[in-house]
């Protein structure tokens, strides 16, 4: 990082035409996040004294959106350009130190390259970030003079046929002293095919002041990668998901395929553990030692305990589920729910705001809601935790070594004793004490003379 304190602004104005959407451009998510956050997250991680955003289209939206963020908040209206809308952001900077420029929708900029070119801009330079790609159709070229220095950057529109044959182009991104970059502003026209004041030509005008201007290039390509429509969202979203997917295997993840995996968060794995196909990850997701994830679970906000086995179309909210589990397939995990070691949750079972002991059972077509479920509980199928009563929801308190049959309805609020057995069929409204079978009896009739209905 650069030793002058850090000042970073974000241009983050622009309607997104080629979006073909009325969410504006940055608030569009890129695993799970709006392509803004993730710039602001690349820009927190070097310290910065004052972080500024320039909004323009939806800029009321954006600040709702991403209101948690500890940011300056500046509107650029109207929107002359990438020039004038730092100089909109100057005013919420202080003086001194180096002002570093990024873009909103340029989401997978990494602070390595950040704090690299922040580096570059020390003792009073111009640092700018470039690429060389194999086909710069869109990018300002740099033009530089025979011993390879800088000398200023040419929008396309701009460009000659020379100009345009150039490979180094432009990502937008650059670094320089605060008191510069405001002289250089102060002196930008908008004699140029849009009519706008470009941030570009400040290069020229640093040169023509004898201003040192350094080059630097990003660790990765596809840093620099802008988002102007779907496709390149989708483009830059598999980018994401791949060098995610490559970290994980290099941490000793397995991955059926690298390439049909979606974190949308934040994912940490033990040793030894698998990851089937279309598996999605959001929120902060632990996996211990030896986790084994079937095909198309979604995962949220959760933690699994070593050697937890879930199976494939399984879906974990904000829960707890400890070692040795066996949840799924086909089974929905909901918020607040804490699964003890050795619990079984099978298909067709939903679980809400509850504990289940170690070792409990909930294998077929269940519900089991605002409960408290002790250890080596086996809930047979087809059973329903009555809890919600139209206005307020209710408890059922399950104590440890319970058997409960097939179709059975616990009314909350309602206790079942230790030891207790209910048998199929029963729908419980009173407390059931320990041990002993308890049932709803109904005695079983046959009509012999009734006739089934026929189709006319």
């Amino acid at each position: 990082m650069a030793a002058t304190p850090l000042q970073v602004v974000i241009l983050a104005a622009g309607k997104g035409k080629r979006m073909r959407s009325d969410l504006p451009k940055v608030l569009h998510p890129l695993a799970g996040r709006p392509l803004l956050a993730h710039v602001l997250a690349a820009a927190r991680a070097l310290s910065p004294r004052r972080l500024c955003v320039v909004v323009g289209h939806g800029g009321s939206v954006v600040r709702e959106r991403l209101a948690a963020e500890a940011v300056s908040w500046v509107e650029q209206s109207p929107q002359l350009g990438t020039g004038h809308a730092v100089q909109q952001a100057l005013p919420a900077l202080e003086p001194g130190g180096t002002v570093l420029v990024l873009y909103g929708d340029v989401p997978l900029i990494s602070s390595a390259t950040l704090a690299g070119l922040a580096e570059a801009a020390a003792g009073g330079r111009l640092a700018l970030l470039t690429q060389v790609l194999e086909d710069p159709t869109g990018y300002g070229r740099i033009v530089k003079d025979a011993g390879g220095a800088v000398q200023r950057i040419v929008e396309e529109k701009d460009a000659d046929g020379a100009e345009r044959a150039i490979r180094e182009v432009n990502t937008g991104i650059l670094a320089a002293s605060r008191e510069r970059l405001e002289t250089w502003l102060s002196r930008l026209r908008n004699d140029n095919a849009q009519g706008e004041y470009y941030l570009t030509d400040i290069v020229a005008a640093a040169v023509a002041d004898g201003v040192p201007v350094a080059v630097r290039h990003p660790s990765a390509a596809y840093e620099c990668l802008g988002v102007n429509s779907k496709a390149e969202l989708a483009a830059l979203e598999r980018q994401y998901q791949m060098d995610h997917a490559k970290r994980l295997l290099e941490a000793g993840v397995t991955l059926a395929d690298p390439a049909r995996l979606d974190v949308r968060g934040e994912l940490e794995c033990g040793r030894d553990v698998f990851i089937d196909v279309n598996c999605i990850f959001e929120g902060r997701v632990v996996l211990g030692d030896g986790v084994r994830l079937g095909a198309s679970c979604i995962l949220r906000d959760a933690t699994v305990g070593a050697g937890t086995q879930i199976k494939p179309f399984t879906i974990v909210e904000e829960a707890a589920i400890g070692a040795n589990a066996r949840i799924g397939p086909f089974a929905r995990i909901r918020p607040g729910t804490d699964l003890a070691a050795d619990v079984h949750v099978g298909n067709f079972v939903e679980v809400k705001a509850s504990r289940l002991g170690r070792g409990s059972k909930a294998n077929h077509l269940a519900y089991v809601g605002d409960s408290t479920v002790g250890s080596d509980v086996n809930i047979g199928a087809g059973t329903i935790t009555c809890n919600y009563d139209g206005a307020a929801k209710h408890r059922t308190v399950i104590e440890d070594d319970v058997h409960i049959g097939s179709d059975v309805q616990l009314i909350a609020p309602v206790t079942v004793g230790r030891g207790a057995t209910i048998a199929a069929g029963a729908t419980i409204t009173d407390d059931v004490p320990p041990g002993g079978l308890t049932l709803t009896q109904k005695k079983q009739v046959t009509r012999p003379d009734w006739k089934r209905p026929r189709k006319k």
